[in-house]
């Protein structure tokens, strides 16, 4: 039988008495046999109402079930858990959505970068796809394997290697959208000027642009998957 503290006094005639016990690790068994020790040390003439007894017995034996109950509940909910993540990291490196808009009026979209369980929740973290952004390529005239990637900022100035200003800028009619007029990309120099003649051209490929921050969602509040 588990241990348990019990507490005890000494009678005016000298007898020591119990006078409580406790222990949270009692089970239905330990209950039985301080029972069957009770009636051991009962009184004959006044016996314990044996009504009582199956009374308590019933209810010790409903505190057990619940207690073998709340276990396997337990136990059922930490593999629904560890399924559903498991599930859940087929997401990841994946686009989705979650049904909120943004200040633009266009639906939020995010590539998620790891799942995790938190307190039984699984969430999303991800980061949020600001806007797409038209490739624009500085073309090689005599060798096309030799075209270069130009980056250029939100403000389309065009950046270097170092990520530092060039003084060019590419006109855009919206985040990531270069203006196209007459089939060329509009150009402009240190000056604002436009600029007629350069090798700057659409490479006909869109890639994201992230936020620098992650975003926690909740799982289940995905809408979309792309």
């Amino acid at each position: 039988m588990a241990e348990i503290s019990v507490n005890s006094n000494v009678g005016v005639d000298g007898n020591s008495y119990t006078t409580s016990i406790s222990n949270d690790q009692l089970t239905s068994n330990d209950f039985l046999k301080l029972m069957i020790q009770e009636l051991k040390l009962q009184d004959p003439t006044k016996p314990m109402d044996s009504a009582k007894m199956l009374s308590t017995q019933m209810q010790m034996s409903t505190i057990n079930t619940n207690q073998e109950m709340l276990k396997a509940m337990q136990a059922m909910q930490t593999a629904y858990t560890q399924t559903a993540l498991s599930n859940a990291t087929g997401v990841i490196g994946k686009n989705i959505e979650d049904g909120n808009v943004g200040e633009d009026g266009i639906t939020k979209a995010y590539t998620v970068k790891s799942i995790e369980n938190v307190d039984g929740e699984i969430q999303v973290k991800a980061q949020q796809i600001l806007y797409l952004e038209d490739r624009v390529i500085l073309q090689d005239p005599t060798d096309a394997t030799k075209n270069q990637i130009v980056n250029y900022n939100v403000n389309g100035e065009i950046l270097d290697e170092n990520g530092n200003k060039t003084g060019e800028k590419i006109v855009l009619t919206a985040p990531g959208v270069p203006l196209v007029s007459d089939g060329k990309l509009t150009l402009l120099d240190e000056n604002n000027e436009i600029v007629d003649e350069h090798k700057y051209t659409l490479a006909g490929v869109s890639v994201p642009v992230y936020s620098d921050k992650l975003t926690t969602l909740p799982f289940s509040s995905i809408t979309k998957i792309f």
